[in-house]
């Protein structure tokens, strides 16, 4: 019956995972003219990326020159803006072969709204690409996007305010364009809010993944609008956080950093185009095209026409729910939810303390077992995701960097691997597996981490604290209720030091807790033995939900920082335990503990793998492309 349950809930939290991940179905030219197609903005797409179209190259010139005839088709009067080079560009104009005098130029254009005295609205994106990518994606697909989102905007009527259409240059180079822009141009300082669209890859759902300051009104709209866009929307306050502590940026950090506030789309998946020769129009997955277009246009035209524009007034903490609604509240109600959390975790203890005789020390027993698993995880994921190839900060070239990049779906593959072994050694038991042969593993791993990829203070000391829990007696709980409840005790603590920390990325503890603590109090009443389906059948409802709302958020989230961070995979596998961990069977721990080596196994093999499928040119080899 728990086998059963178990597999069946896991089977099912994955398949609605994977479906909600998938792009929207490309509309056609027959889509009516006030919505978004992807057909339509194809065509763009094709002309604008047949070769690649640097700064300072005969494509550029001729893509500046096609772009200008379309806004002007648009009604949009075009008009050019030069701006000199930083430095910094020029050197690597330079590089590239260019002439480093070459200015930046833009394309501005203005669609008027009835109120020409009002803040004006800015979509922007840019339409230089390296020497070496057609840039299908980075960036002719936000050109194209942003095209056929000004020919919907003209359809759907007269705007309240106007719309300024910027295609920044030199982009690639040091986001020169946009600070030519927001430093010179006379409209910068009518601009009241920016919509910008970029791209790291070739397919994949597009992500509003930043905002400006104070988000709490520029969010509130954002999702309103988002319920009209095809295929919904994916975003959540933790990308929003995480990106702000990132040193890359793009157009939309130089008016973030001026306060303007605004929505920063992008999609990141197909790593392997990424600033590459195959990333070309036939390559381009065209529901990304869609996702991402039919959410500009939809974000664009709600500012467009709104009373008044959002401004800077409180953070929100919010995060999409399979990718179709959206669950937002003040960062203060996180204090609520916690509270909330650990009252029915109470109350679930003081039920199974009645039926079963559970003691606290059991539950914090279960609690240093999430705490084993997360240091273990930590060492092994690092240990396999070295295994294919150095981590991007420690890459001797841009195209060693990029290589990591193509191999990054066989990394993705060897941490997911290595996160499901430890997540059944769990189930299994830590005492089934043999803490000789645990403390080898994490020996073994810490090892091969430290001779990949150089000391580590992080994973030297996970492996410690690993060992030292994985030899001590009362590191892991006796009970079924124990493990259960430690976890969600972990886990609530781990929200509750969050919210203390930065209150916008708590939702990610605090959320699966409070459903986690739901459903072990619905098991509390309906059979506090945990011996009957009744009392289970909580458990497997919350793994699907939470499961199916888990899967999709991981993926993006390794995709954006996994290559470095690989770790990140087992805090998601931590809270893929909170539900899981009662429906353990204890008939098969056996079978559970071999599937958990095997998968160890097969995680090297497949993450070993990457160094074969895509190898690294030699030393001082001319980069393809």
């Amino acid at each position: 019956m728990r086998l059963a349950l178990l597999l069946g809930s896991l089977a099912l939290a994955l398949c609605i995972g994977v479906i909600v991940l998938q792009t929207p179905a490309p509309r056609g030219t027959e889509t009516a003219t006030r919505d978004f197609s992807a057909a339509r903005a194809m065509a763009d797409v094709r002309i604008i990326a047949r070769q690649p179209h640097p700064l300072g190259s005969v494509e550029h010139e001729r893509v500046r020159g096609y772009l200008f005839a379309r806004m002007a088709t648009l009604g949009l009067n075009p008009m050019l803006q030069t701006g000199a080079l930083s430095p910094d560009a020029a050197k690597r104009l330079t590089r590239w072969g260019m002439d480093p005098a070459t200015p930046a130029t833009n394309l501005i254009g203005v669609l008027p709204g009835r109120n020409r005295t009002a803040p004006a609205v800015l979509l922007m994106a840019h339409y230089d690409s390296v020497p070496d990518s057609p840039g299908a994606a980075d960036d002719s697909t936000g050109i194209a996007a942003t095209l056929e989102a000004v020919r919907a905007i003209r359809a759907r009527g007269p705007t309240e305010r106007d719309l300024v259409l910027l295609f920044t240059d030199a982009e690639e180079l040091n986001l020169d364009g946009a600070r030519a822009f927001f430093s010179e141009h006379p409209l910068r300082d009518r601009i009241g809010a920016v919509v910008n669209l970029e791209a790291r890859g070739g397919g994949g759902r597009a992500m509003m993944f930043e905002t400006g300051p104070a988000n709490a009104q520029t969010v509130a709209l954002f999702t309103r609008a988002a319920r009209k866009a095809t295929g919904g929307a994916t975003s959540n306050s933790l990308a929003v956080l995480v990106y702000e502590q990132m040193p890359n940026g793009t157009d939309f950090t130089i008016s973030r950093q001026r306060g303007v506030p605004g929505v920063n789309f992008a999609f990141i998946g197909r790593p392997a185009q990424y600033h590459s020769s195959t990333s070309t129009p036939e390559a381009l997955d065209q529901g990304s095209v869609q996702h991402i277009g039919s959410q500009a246009l939809e974000a664009t035209d709600a500012l467009l026409r709104a009373p008044a524009l959002p401004v800077a007034s409180e953070p929100r903490v919010y995060a999409d729910i399979l990718g179709h609604a959206f669950i937002s509240h003040a960062p203060a109600t996180g204090w609520m939810l916690i509270g909330l959390a650990f009252a029915l975790l109470a109350f679930s203890f003081w039920g199974a303390r009645h039926a079963t005789g559970l003691t606290a020390a059991d539950v914090g027993r279960g609690a240093l077992g999430g705490l084993w698993a997360l240091s273990a995880g930590l060492v092994l994921t690092q240990a396999v995701r070295l295994l294919a190839g150095p981590l991007s900060s420690r890459a001797e070239s841009a195209e060693a960097y990029y290589v990591l990049l193509r191999r990054l779906p066989w990394i993705e593959g060897g941490v997911v691997l290595t996160v499901l072994a430890v997540g059944l050694t769990m189930l299994a038991g830590r005492d089934v597996m043999g803490r000789r042969a645990l403390a080898g593993a994490i020996l073994a791993a810490a090892g091969l981490a430290t001779g990949l990829g150089g000391f580590s203070p992080l994973v030297i000391g996970a492996a410690v604290f690993a060992l030292a829990l994985g030899w001590w007696t009362q590191g892991a709980a006796r009970t079924l209720w124990g493990g259960w409840l430690g976890l969600i005790l972990l886990v609530g603590g781990l929200g509750a030091l969050t919210q203390f920390v930065a209150p916008e990325a708590a939702f990610l503890f605090v959320w699966p807790a409070l459903f986690a603590a739901l459903a072990a109090a619905a098991s509390a009443l309906t059979g506090a033995r945990l011996a009957s389906l009744a009392s289970l059948v909580p458990a497997g409802v919350a793994t699907v939900l939470a499961g199916a709302w888990i899967v999709p958020l991981s993926h993006p989230v390794f995709l954006g920082i996994g290559m470095d961070l690989p770790g990140i995979l087992m805090l998601m596998g931590l809270l893929a335990l909170l539900f899981v961990r009662p429906l353990a069977p204890p008939a098969v721990t056996r079978w559970l503990a071999g599937a958990a080596a095997a998968f160890l196994i097969l995680a090297c093999g497949v993450s070993l793998s990457a160094r074969f499928a895509e190898p690294m040119a030699p030393a001082g080899a001319p980069s393809p492309g």
